[in-house]
């Protein structure tokens, strides 16, 4: 596998991946366990509900994973990532800049918008850009702004998702782009991680699978929901936002939806989407059990190593290619 990843991740990290940003689920806590067990974790901005709530939040994660540094320098400790909005409702794009330059967020992925106004202010103190994309056509204005990673938002993925599936995403993708791709949708175990790097992806997002986790802000409900649900229970739907997102069926009927008419209600009382309304990836049946981010770490690092042990196992296949 051709390595695009630079020391900063490789030299910090447990797995090749991202525990992903998720509204209304990734706060400080989560993103410092994740962390601290060696797995890089972004927040998303909204989560903080004022300005003042976000610089807290930085300076909280700034300050422990340094303290942590200190007080266990060999253990490793993953760095960390703001997820930014550039057309954002909660924070100014300014504001949002201002701090992540102040805390010099070691990645930020941006969303909702170009990243080109982002690249020359987080180049400028040494951090890396990623951009996430849902289209090839995203991905081409992002590349041409200059960005670092982009991030695929392949259909399967939780919540606002793509259409395209991974296996063609990624190689659209890699037509004209050579730099880091990080690849979102349906993974959720070690076994899918080493299929995202096979496939051409350096890194894997994954998300839904941390909703579960003790250290989220979702609700115990959402976490229960998430172990009685499968992949026949994930609804693609514009009811909810009136754009198609990937939506739990047991909390559409818990919010009040027709299963049988999902139509999008612009009313001022509808549902609204994470808070009434909870969502999870088509990798949702692998959630089954409620458990702290380090033992989910914990367990996706063995199914990773056995998936590595079984890839280097005879193939006769693979054998009879190397033989000619």
């Amino acid at each position: 596998m051709n390595n695009r990843l630079p020391a900063s991740i490789t030299d910090h990290t447990v797995l090749p991946m991202i525990a992903s940003p998720m509204f209304l689920v990734t706060g400080p806590e989560l993103v410092l366990a994740c962390c601290k067990s060696g797995v890089i974790s972004a927040f998303p901005s909204p989560n903080a509900r004022t300005i003042e709530v976000l610089d807290e939040w930085m300076t909280t994660i700034t300050a422990e994973l340094e303290k942590a540094k200190a007080e266990n320098p060999h253990q490793t400790i993953a760095p960390w990532a703001a997820n930014i909005l550039i057309k954002s409702k909660a924070h100014s794009l300014e504001d949002q800049l201002r701090l992540i330059v102040k805390h010099k967020a070691p990645i930020v992925i941006t969303g909702l918008g170009s990243p080109a106004e982002v690249v020359d202010v987080v180049h400028g103190y040494g951090g890396l850009v990623f951009a996430d994309v849902a289209s090839v056509k995203h991905a081409k204005k992002a590349a041409e702004a200059g960005v670092d990673g982009l991030i695929l938002i392949s259909s399967g993925a939780g919540g606002h998702t793509g259409t395209i599936a991974g296996f063609a995403f990624v190689d659209a993708v890699r037509e004209f782009w050579d730099g880091i791709l990080v690849l979102a949708g349906s993974i959720s175990t070690g076994r899918g991680i080493l299929a995202a790097q096979t496939l051409g992806a350096d890194l894997a997002y994954i998300g839904s699978k941390f909703i579960a986790a003790t250290e989220s802000m979702a609700c115990d409900e959402y976490r229960e929901m998430l172990l009685d649900s499968s992949v026949e229970d994930v609804v693609y739907t514009n009811a909810v936002t009136g754009v198609h997102a990937n939506m739990l069926k047991p909390s559409l009927q818990r919010a009040g939806f027709d299963l049988e008419n999902l139509t999008f209600d612009k009313s001022e009382g509808r549902p609204k989407a994470w808070r009434d309304v909870w969502s999870a990836g088509h990798g949702v049946g692998t959630i089954r059990k409620i458990q702290s981010a380090s033992d989910i770490i914990s367990e996706l690092r063995t199914e990773y190593e056995e998936a590595v042990e079984r890839a280097q196992q005879p193939n006769p296949w693979a054998e009879k290619i190397l033989m000619k």
